[in-house]
């Protein structure tokens, strides 16, 4: 049985754009090469070009460690990486009560955003596994 597309090779490269900012690592569920990337300008933009040519092998990882379900990926990060301090991503994942509160506190004052950063994607393979099993 093959595994399901859970990350999008064609959002990477979009976010590889910004990636001496370390978005496409941390879309790739790499939250600490994600931040040596955002605090050394992608490994002084060596290891930025470098990965124009890892991003194939970090989809097929991240498609591979992560559940697919009902809350896509995509659209998680996406929502998480321009309306984050909203909390948008957290309402469309469901979690209505941290979603307003991110919304009235700037993603509680940016911290939670910089927390779902690092572990978005293990929060949606939690909560796509939860649907499946009812």
């Amino acid at each position: 049985m093959e595994k399901p597309d859970t990350h999008s090779k064609l959002f990477g490269y979009l976010l590889w754009i910004f990636g001496f900012l370390g978005s496409h690592r941390f879309y790739y569920g790499k939250p600490v090469t994600g931040t040596i990337w955002f605090f050394t300008l992608g490994l002084f933009f060596i290891g930025w070009i470098i990965d124009l040519f890892l991003i194939p092998s970090m989809d097929e990882e991240a498609d591979l460690r992560f559940q697919a379900g009902d809350v896509d990926y995509n659209i998680a990060w996406l929502l998480l990486t321009f309306l984050g301090i909203f909390g948008v991503h957290r309402m469309y994942m469901g979690k209505w009560i941290t979603g307003i509160l991110y919304l009235l506190t700037g993603g509680l004052f940016l911290i939670g955003v910089l927390y779902d950063f690092w572990t978005l994607n293990d929060q949606i393979s939690i909560r796509n596994q939860e649907h499946r099993l009812g």
